[in-house]
């Protein structure tokens, strides 16, 4: 198994970990009302859901890796973005960023 299968993988246990916290954690939850954004909230969880099935699916199949690896840069830009609007802390907003510099790469190293 080479690196990027390692990354990929990585990435899309935690997408299906964070998708799945949506609907079992009320912490999740409160996080997206304080955003404003409560109505997105299982819209979001259901995109992590099915990036990280898409990137399972991508380390056999080059478009899918595509694009799971470039809709989960988007959300988690967008996230990122979020954080930085709310003036979340750097150690608050620090996830978001890494997901959205780990997908990019995934998706770079991809279409490379």
């Amino acid at each position: 198994m080479n690196y990027l299968n390692i990354l990929i993988y990585f990435s899309a246990v935690s997408f299906l970990i964070y998708g799945i916290a949506y609907f079992v954690s009320s912490n999740m939850k409160y996080e997206f009302k304080r955003f404003g954004l409560e109505k997105f909230g299982p819209l979001t969880a259901i995109l992590e859901l099915a990036g990280a099935l898409g990137l399972f699916i991508g380390i056999q199949n080059y478009i899918v890796l595509v694009l799971a690896s470039g809709g989960l840069t988007l959300l988690m830009l967008l996230g990122t973005g979020v954080r930085i609007k709310m003036k979340d802390s750097v150690l608050v907003s620090l996830p978001a960023f890494f997901y959205f510099l780990l997908n990019a790469f995934i998706l770079y190293k991809t279409i490379a």
